[in-house]
C-alpha cells in the first residue's frame, strides 16, 4: 500500500473563496476557525508541507468581541528599533483606528512561522465592515461556531 500525496498541480484553480462575518463572534475564537481554514486543516486532503487552504475574506471585524477585561487590559506592542523605541496600543484604541488589524494579528499568530505560513496569510483579506470587493469571486458564507 502506498500513501496518497496531493500533486501541488491546479492548488491555486481549486481554492475556493469563504466569507465569515465577524459579528459578535469572539476574536480568538474566530481566528482559530480562520486558521484552519487558511491552513486547509479542513481539507480531507490536507498536506503539511502544501498550502492546501481556500482565500477567506472576514467581514463587519469592527464587531466582533473580547471576552473578560481584554478591551482595557490588552496591549499590542512593537518597537522602532530606536532606543526607547517600545510603542503601545490598546485593544480600544486598535477598534477606533483600524478595526482590521486586531483579526489579521490574531490569525497571523496561529499560522506557521514560516514561508509557507506568510503565504497562507497572503489568503486572509479583513474589512471593518460589510463592504469588501470581492463579489466577482462568489465567495460562499460560512458560519464559524464560537460557543
Amino acid at each position: 500500500m502506498s500513501t496518497y500525496f496531493p500533486s501541488g498541480k491546479g492548488l491555486a484553480e481549486s481554492r475556493k473563496w469563504l466569507i465569515v462575518d465577524a459579528k459578535g463572534k469572539t476574536v480568538g475564537r474566530l481566528a482559530t476557525e480562520v486558521a484552519r481554514m487558511l491552513s486547509g486543516k479542513n481539507n480531507p486532503a490536507w498536506t503539511p508541507f502544501m498550502d492546501m487552504g481556500d482565500h477567506v475574506v472576514v467581514i463587519n471585524a469592527r464587531h466582533a468581541v473580547f471576552t473578560g477585561a481584554k478591551v482595557d487590559q490588552k496591549l499590542y506592542r512593537r518597537h522602532t528599533l530606536y532606543p526607547g523605541g517600545l510603542r503601545e496600543v490598546s485593544v480600544s484604541e486598535m477598534l477606533e483606528k483600524h478595526p482590521e488589524r486586531i483579526i489579521e494579528f490574531a490569525v497571523k499568530g496561529m499560522l506557521p512561522k514560516t514561508k509557507l505560513g506568510k503565504a497562507m496569510a497572503k489568503k486572509l483579506k479583513v474589512y471593518a465592515d460589510t463592504d469588501h470587493p470581492h463579489a466577482a469571486q462568489k465567495p460562499e458564507a460560512v458560519e464559524v461556531k464560537t460557543k
